[in-house]
C-alpha cells in the first residue's frame, strides 16, 4: 500500500472504532483524512519515501471552538493507536515534520498554507500564496467529514484561483519562458557561459511546469514532485516527456524548447486566452493582459505576478 491507502487502513481497522468508543459524542464533529506535506499525500511515495516521516498516520480536523475544549482528549485517542499496522510501525514524527498528523486545528491547519483561517476571498489575498502552499492545501484524501466546515473550505480551494489570478499567472510564465528559454538561453550558450546557460534553462524548465498546471487548473507542488505530478494531467502531457528529454540532453536543446513553447501556445489559443499565432510567447502576453478584468491588475507588469 502507498502512504494514503495505509492511511486510510489505518483509520478504517484501528482509528474508527477507538473515536467511536472513547468519544462518541464528537464524532459527528470530526473531520478524518490525510492531507498537508509529504510525497505520500500527492500519492508520489515510494520505497525511497520510507526513511524518514512516513507510515500509518491520518489527520483529524476539528473546529478551533472544539479543539480548544476537547483537542487533548481526542489527541490521546490517537496516540492510544496500535504501534503498528500491515506490518508498518506508525510515523514518528520528527522536528520538522511536527504537527502533520493527529489531532489539528481546521482554521489553524488552512492558516498555516494560505495565510487565512477560511482561505483567501479577495485578488490581493490569492496573490499572496506560494503556489505549492495551495497543492499541499488540497492534496490527500479526507475520508469523513459530518460537520462539513473543512470540506467547505476545501471546495473553495479546489475550485481553483479567479480567472484574472490565472491569467496574470500565465502571462508570467509565458513571458519567463520566452525570455529564460527562446532568448537567453541560446545567447548564454554561444557565449560560452555555461553557468547562466544552466540558469536560463532551470528558469525555462520551472515556468514551463507551472504554466502546464496553469492551464489544466491545478496547483503546482513543490519543486520536487511538480514534474512526476505532470504526468497525471489531462492538458500538454507531451510537454512532460519532452522536459525529461531536455533534462537528459537528448536532441538538439533549442528544438524541444521551441517545440515546448509550440504546444503552449496552441493551448492558450484552445483555451481562448489569445488569438495571436505567435510561437515566441512574450508576444501573446500584451494580448493576454487585455483578457484581465481587474484593472489595477491589469496594469502590472507581465513578469509579476
Amino acid at each position: 500500500m502507498n502512504g494514503l491507502e495505509l492511511a486510510r487502513y489505518y483509520y478504517e481497522t484501528a482509528g474508527k472504532q477507538a473515536l467511536e468508543r472513547q468519544v462518541p459524542d464528537l464524532v459527528p464533529r470530526l473531520a478524518i483524512g490525510l492531507a498537508g506535506e509529504g510525497s505520500e499525500c500527492f500519492g508520489l511515495d515510494d520505497e525511497l519515501s520510507r526513511d524518514h516521516d512516513w507510515g500509518p498516520a491520518f489527520c483529524i480536523w476539528m473546529t478551533e471552538e472544539d479543539f480548544v475544549k476537547h483537542g487533548v482528549q481526542v489527541q490521546a485517542v490517537y496516540r492510544g493507536l496500535p504501534d503498528a499496522v500491515a506490518g508498518f510501525s506508525v510515523r514518528k514524527s520528527g522536528i520538522m515534520s511536527s504537527g502533520r498528523v493527529g489531532c489539528l486545528c481546521i482554521e489553524d491547519w488552512y492558516r498555516r498554507y494560505t495565510g487565512y483561517a477560511h482561505g483567501p476571498e479577495t485578488l490581493a489575498q490569492w496573490r499572496q500564496i506560494p503556489e505549492s502552499f495551495l497543492a499541499t492545501a488540497t492534496n490527500g484524501e479526507i475520508f469523513a467529514d459530518p460537520l462539513g466546515v473543512f470540506m467547505s473550505i476545501r471546495q473553495k480551494l479546489l475550485a481553483y484561483y479567479p480567472e484574472d489570478i490565472r491569467i496574470k499567472k500565465i502571462v508570467a510564465r509565458a513571458a519567463t519562458m520566452a525570455q529564460a528559454g527562446q532568448y537567453n538561453y541560446p545567447r548564454c550558450v554561444r557565449r560560452g557561459d555555461t553557468v547562466a546557460a544552466q540558469l536560463a534553462m532551470a528558469e525555462f524548465a520551472n515556468a514551463t511546469m507551472s504554466m502546464v498546471y496553469l492551464l489544466n487548473r491545478r496547483y503546482a507542488p513543490y519543486y520536487k514532485w511538480i514534474h512526476r505530478g505532470m504526468k497525471n494531467l489531462e492538458r500538454l502531457p507531451r510537454v512532460a516527456v519532452q522536459l525529461e528529454k531536455l533534462s537528459r540532453g537528448e536532441g538538439e536543446a533549442q528544438e524541444i524548447i521551441e517545440g515546448i513553447c509550440l504546444n503552449v501556445s496552441a493551448e492558450l489559443r484552445r483555451q481562448q486566452l489569445t488569438t495571436r499565432e505567435d510561437t515566441f510567447l512574450i508576444d501573446l502576453c500584451a494580448d493576454m493582459m487585455q483578457r484581465i478584468q481587474d484593472p489595477k491588475l491589469r496594469q502590472t507588469h507581465i513578469m509579476q505576478e
